[in-house]
């Protein structure tokens, strides 16, 4: 079912793009690269937000999420078309030789969830027993994915807390070393750009990664719905013609 990955532009031109807009602007304006560059508030901020994150998530989920952040450049490539075709190409094979004529294709398939469906069906399964466990294993796992998405979604919204908590704390810094200007300028450094790099990773990272994996879940989704109608057609012995049409509609 998925195609070898091809890296995203689509995501590499954004981020790219929101990157230069801020340097530039800062550059426009007379400022320095330099005094975006504060590890202390980067430790704050990313430290702060991760530990969050950590503390509201298992262990499984968090892994799971991080791994899947890779599909924002380099996506499961998911083909509607190709897969209609192996289907069909299934339907006229038990339609011929009937349903066991399946079990070598099972052996190829490398997807679990097609290998699967594709094990039932050769098994003789009862079209309605195969849409119920075909049906069960696709929400367990859009569940685990979506949970595991919505890491990114809960690191943008705390990490602009966690950037203002940064400003205070370089606030606090500041009031202490009010006597000695040469300290001045480092606390307030850290209290602004705690604040950008709260506000930046939010919006310009941790959201948009998961509404990118929210999409791709959809889209993977659809995937599975397919494969669960086209096994179900081929368990009741529908006609090939018919269940290309109806297939079809799934990417209208």
């Amino acid at each position: 079912m998925n195609k070898k990955s091809k890296m995203d532009l689509n995501s590499v031109i954004g981020i790219l793009l929101a990157c230069i807009a801020i340097v530039g602007g800062q550059m426009l304006e007379g400022g320095h690269i330099s005094s975006l560059i504060q590890a202390a508030a980067f430790l704050i901020v990313m430290g702060g937000t991760v530990g969050a994150v950590l503390l509201q998530s298992p262990v499984k989920v968090f892994l799971n999420g991080i791994r899947m952040s890779a599909w924002v450049f380099f996506p499961p490539m998911n083909s509607p078309q190709t897969l209609i075709k192996q289907i069909i190409n299934w339907s006229h094979i038990s339609r011929k030789d009937g349903l066991l004529a399946l079990e070598p294709h099972v052996r190829v398939v490398k997807d679990p969830f097609m290998k699967k469906g594709l094990q039932l069906l050769a098994d003789g399964s009862d079209s309605e027993k195969l849409r119920e466990v075909l049906e069960i294993e696709m929400l367990a796992l859009e569940t685990h994915q979506r949970q595991s998405a919505r890491i990114w979604e809960a690191a943008g919204g705390y990490a602009p807390t966690i950037g203002i908590l940064g400003a205070v704390l370089g606030l606090i810094h500041v009031m202490e070393n009010l006597t000695d200007p040469n300290l001045l300028g480092s606390g307030i450094a850290v209290a602004f750009v705690a604040t950008i790099y709260g506000v930046g990773l939010a919006n310009l990272v941790f959201l948009p990664i998961a509404n990118k994996l929210k999409s791709i879940i959809n889209e993977h989704v659809v995937i599975q719905e397919i494969l669960v109608d086209g096994f179900v057609a081929i368990a009741n012995g529908e006609n090939p013609r018919l269940i290309e049409n109806r297939l079809n509609g799934y990417y209208v």
